[in-house]
């Protein structure tokens, strides 16, 4: 005989662990951000902008981090973005890396 609570709750588990593996997929890869002595903050602050598609404060909290503690997570997403946003934040040579983990 069928089970509808069998059912359900397999269906349950399966959605659950696809979203565990979507989550674990896109949230892989972070670019990290790097102070240097070089650029302004108005300079760092446009090119987080210009990557990420920020809001300003978003972008001053971040340069602000980078100013105080030597870095900031500025992106996590999946590696082809984070190229994408590395590669964008590098136009102007600020210092990026890519982590994984």
């Amino acid at each position: 005989m069928y089970n509808l609570w069998e059912a359900s709750h397999s269906s349950e588990q399966t959605e659950v662990a696809q979203q565990e593996t979507l989550s674990d997929t896109l949230d892989a890869y972070r670019v990290v951000l790097f102070n240097d002595d070089v650029h302004t903050f108005d300079e760092v602050i446009f090119q987080i902008i210009k990557a990420i598609q920020c809001t300003r404060s978003k972008a001053e909290k971040h340069t602000w981090e980078v100013h105080t503690k030597g870095s900031s997570i500025v992106y996590a997403g999946t590696l082809p973005a984070c190229l994408k946003v590395s590669s964008i934040l590098e136009e102007i040579d600020l210092k990026t890396e890519i982590q994984t983990g």
